[in-house]
């Protein structure tokens, strides 16, 4: 257990030094967008004495160093800073939208992970049959797809033509949950094409592999057969790896839904990051961006922690 406790401390001091690498990275890209963000803010008829007050009140004639510490000293306490465009507090801006952001991955989790399951048991219980070739062929082309294509296919399909879903997944917190569910259906469908096959194939290699272990054989010379070989013998092995291909996807489910939101114009953290740089809201792109950097780490963390947990030669050592 000593050993098991120093590598998951090894893990999560990584974790912190490559959010602390993305926060300089962050900052760094920031600095190299092009425009000035007080001549957006005030427009085009801004006299130079205006702009010049403007950057001083802001701090943006500080040093870049100077921002960085100030600004990462503010994420470290919770102070996001104030939005530049509406001037509203940034954490509560983040707060509403990330909450949004969670709510989609979630549906498309919901569907995503047990679809996986149950087309990879299939896949690896019948291999090599016309089924297994068919479930191969269809999740490898719907993840060939960039998810803007889907996303518009999935809209002309199912809001066009046959007008069962809206194009705009326009939800907001008053709304009810049936209605917001109803809404957000559609773009979590187009993630759930996406990263659908990722797990399946992960689900129909793993118990492949496990169904050529000798204790399976084992089982079937004991006159086990069928669906109850994979659920009591070969499924409870498998779990590590397919967590950990779970754990993945829904990490990418988190930050990689920006194309999915704009194109629905879903109002989650992706949108939200969007308009930002549209406007150049500085300081509200750099705490949305590092929001999403950490999500992603947390979630990559947990991937780890898990198949450092389920590894049984750690667990039992010689």
């Amino acid at each position: 257990m000593a050993r098991i406790a120093v590598l998951i401390a090894q893990r999560l001091g990584l974790g912190v030094l490559i959010l602390f690498a993305v926060s300089l990275i962050i900052m760094f890209v920031v600095e190299l967008l092009p425009g000035d963000t007080c001549q957006e803010l005030m427009g085009q008829g801004a006299t130079p004495q205006t702009l010049q007050a403007c950057r001083a009140a802001l701090g943006l004639d500080d040093p870049m160093h100077e921002r960085y510490l100030s600004w990462l000293g503010g994420m470290l306490t919770g102070d996001m800073g104030i939005s530049l465009a509406n001037q509203r507090p940034i954490d509560e801006l983040v707060i509403r939208r990330i909450l949004n952001t969670f709510f989609l991955a979630g549906i498309a989790a919901a569907i995503a992970v047990p679809l996986s399951l149950m087309l990879g048991i299939l896949a690896a219980m019948y291999r090599n049959s016309i089924f297994d070739r068919i479930v191969n062929v269809s999740t490898l082309t719907s993840i060939s797809f960039p998810e803007f294509f889907v996303a518009y296919i999935l809209i002309f399909i199912f809001a066009v033509e046959l007008g069962m879903f809206p194009s705009v997944s326009n939800v907001h917190a008053d709304m009810a949950f049936q209605e917001r569910l109803y809404r957000s259906l559609l773009p979590a469908l187009s993630l759930t094409l996406v990263i659908t096959a990722h797990m399946m194939r992960m689900t129909r290699a793993t118990i492949v592999n496990l169904m050529a272990s000798p204790y399976i054989e084992m089982a079937r010379l004991k006159g086990i057969r069928g669906m109850r070989i994979i659920t009591y013998h070969a499924l409870p092995n498998a779990f590590a790896p397919i967590i950990n291909v779970i754990t993945l996807n829904l990490a990418y489910l988190i930050v990689g839904v920006v194309v999915v939101e704009v194109v629905f114009v879903y109002p989650g953290l992706g949108q939200l990051l969007v308009d930002a740089v549209s406007n150049r809201d500085m300081p509200l792109v750099q705490a949305g961006a590092l929001m999403f950097a950490a999500v992603y780490v947390l979630l990559n963390l947990f991937a780890d922690i898990v198949s450092i947990i389920s590894n049984p030669r750690l667990l039992h050592p010689r």
